[in-house]
């Protein structure tokens, strides 16, 4: 290299540090041809390209770069990104795996791979590929939110939690990752923090930064909503007329989607179903994405519903569910498939003759024993679950997964669920309810004396660790029409993989239903625990009678709070169901014999459930 071209390499590295990307790209184009095929040069152009947005020049730059030191990792993660800003995925991948290859201990390596993934809506691979970046550097903050999004999107809510731990100190994040990460803090019930990152997110610069700015606002508009704070979303959204999106240039399709359904979620808390839907259909016409498909095309269904528009509803239904197994196909692609089980724990039964060889250890007493409020989703449990936290004497803790966690670690250890259960020592009991209730201590820390409500719909599945751990422990089984209980599953936007491919047709949910119930009716059977049937009818038709049979089964005094749910749910505000809203209000009979205005898609299902029509005792 020449003296001419040392000096110039020398002046874009003051440039570079300077963050004068212009300077290094005017100074680059000094340098002949004949001189290009310096390493310290070809670094500093090829970065400053990718700054300044040129990412085809910034891929051919590190293509050669590649050419000249393929053993270096540096420049195939450098190609990787360039190729990835440039549209060019597959040869995104193939750099970027590269530089795995040659790197496997780099976290920066695997966090553009987690990028690209997320980018091709492989949500699966994006997850592993985030979760070894935050292995390989634990305080790398980009990767922590990169991949509790990508746990958000396949249902991994432990591992949401675990990388979002300490994201109050997080350092302001660019818009962008703010709008995400804000979503994600709040479906995890974390309000106050998603307000905060999204008052502190980092705009960008120039005509930009209004669009991000209207798209904030009405964020904080889904998120006030969505916790109940109905009067704050309301003062969110009154700047945010729909005459504010004249102004934005004609690609800000995203400002207009977010703040189309700020308005259309606050249409339907108003009941004016007629302008949600008309939001809706807004948003569907230039909607790409199947995320923001599903989302739309469920609430146009919802709206269409209220309105009584029941075939148009049903056709939305469809769409909703096609884009949902669109995404269930990349984030868990072994349930997407005719012959895939979203719900594998129907398979682990126990009998009654294998019940009889369980060696008898000790557990605590029903007062000191949670109280388990299981049944198929849509059943009313998180009705009944606000009923029973409304008691002084009650607390509940949302819907949590920690009985499944108690499997998962039994199988950790080597051990086989259920059928190991039969030989636990009292220690070995023991030390699971201990980590039971250390995770409950987690959620509820204010727990106290009062007694615990767990309620998790799909707890009906794992009776067996339940009553091997809790034998003397009230459950209460919620039973609805179960035409109702199918037709209120199919229009909701499940975040769980397992249920968003069981909801995809009324028949696969409807074998679901049988399955469970099937394995769950077994279960009562065998072990013959102290059970309540809850029905849902019921009621709705006499609170007062349900809540005296409710204390009486429970052994409370005095019942008379479960009656005043709607009160204490409103002072919960964040409840993580899609219940959230109608638990607030008042009772009421709407909901029952609804899916007879859907008779003709259920007339496909009725011979799968009639005989569980039959069993609970309601008519076609």
């Amino acid at each position: 290299m020449t003296a001419s071209v040392t000096a110039i390499v020398e002046s874009m590295a003051a440039a570079w540090n300077a963050g004068d990307m212009q300077r290094v790209l005017v100074l680059a184009a000094q340098v002949s041809d004949a001189e290009t095929d310096n390493e310290a040069f070809l670094a500093l152009l090829g970065m400053a390209q990718q700054q300044t947005g040129e990412y085809p020049r910034a891929a051919q730059t590190f293509e050669r770069l590649t050419r000249i030191q393929p053993d270096i990792p540096a420049w195939w993660n450098n190609l990787g990104e360039a190729c990835r800003q440039a549209g060019d995925l597959p040869a995104a991948e193939r750099a970027l795996s590269e530089a795995r290859s040659l790197a496997p201990g780099d976290a920066e390596v695997h966090y553009n791979l987690g990028l690209l993934y997320i980018q091709q809506q492989r949500w699966s691979l994006a997850r592993g590929m985030l979760l070894d970046a935050v292995r390989l550097a634990p305080r790398f903050v980009e990767a922590r939110l990169e991949a509790a999004h990508a746990c958000h999107v396949c249902g991994d809510i432990e591992g949401e939690e675990a990388m979002l731990e300490g994201a109050v100190d997080w350092p302001p994040q660019p818009s962008g990752q703010a709008l995400v990460l804000a979503s994600i803090l709040s479906a995890l019930g974390r309000l106050e923090i998603a307000l905060k990152v999204l008052a502190q997110a980092r705009l960008p610069d120039g005509p930009a930064a209004h669009a991000m700015q209207l798209r904030i606002t009405a964020q904080r508009v889904a998120l006030y909503e969505r916790n109940n704070l109905v009067d704050e979303a309301r003062r969110e959204l009154q700047p945010l007329s729909l005459g504010t999106l004249d102004a934005l240039a004609a690609g800000e399709i995203n400002a207009r989607i977010d703040v189309w359904r700020a308005h259309a979620v606050m249409a339907m808390r108003e009941h004016r179903p007629a302008d949600a839907a008309a939001l809706h259909r807004r948003v569907l016409e230039v909607a790409k994405d199947p995320e923001t498909v599903a989302s739309a095309a469920f609430g146009l269904a919802s709206a269409l519903d209220r309105q009584a528009h029941y075939r148009e509803a049903w056709n939305a239904l469809e769409v909703a569910h096609a884009a949902q197994m669109e995404i269930a196909r990349q984030a868990a692609p072994e349930l997407s498939t005719a012959n895939g089980q979203p719900l594998p724990m129907v398979t682990r039964s126990v009998d009654a003759q294998a019940y009889a060889t369980w060696k008898p250890v000790a557990g605590p007493s029903m007062p000191q024993s949670p109280v388990f409020v299981i049944g198929f989703p849509r059943s009313g449990t998180t009705l009944l679950e606000q009923m029973l936290d409304a008691h002084p004497d009650f607390r509940s803790m949302d819907e949590r997964g920690y009985v499944y966690q108690l499997i998962e670690r039994m199988e950790h250890a080597g051990q086989r669920y259920p059928a190991d259960l039969a030989n636990l020592t009292q220690e070995e009991t023991d030390q699971l309810r201990a980590v039971y209730r250390r995770l409950v201590g987690q959620t509820l820390p204010e727990l106290g004396q009062r007694r615990l409500v767990d309620k998790n719909p799909l707890n009906m599945l794992c009776l067996p660790m339940i009553l091997r751990l809790f034998p003397d422990a009230c459950i209460v089984l919620c039973i609805r029409h179960p035409c109702d209980v199918l037709l209120s599953c199919s229009m909701q936007a499940f975040r769980s993989p397992a249920f968003r491919t069981m909801c995809a047709s009324l028949p696969r949910l409807a074998r679901g239903y049988t399955e469970a119930f099937t394995q769950c009716c077994r279960h009562l059977e065998v072990f013959k625990p102290r059970v309540l049937e809850w029905r849902y009818e019921s009621v709705v038709a006499d609170l007062d009678a349900a809540v005296a049979r409710l204390g009486d089964f429970l052994e409370v005094g005095n019942a008379s709070s479960m009656s005043r749910f709607a009160e204490n749910a409103r002072r919960k505000q964040f409840i993580a169901t899609p219940s959230y809203a109608q638990v607030t209000q008042p009772l009421h009979t709407a909901a029952v014999g609804r899916w007879k205005h859907y008779r003709e898609p259920f007339e496909l299902v009725l011979p799968t459930l009639r005989p569980w029509l039959d069993r609970f005792g309601y008519q076609e």
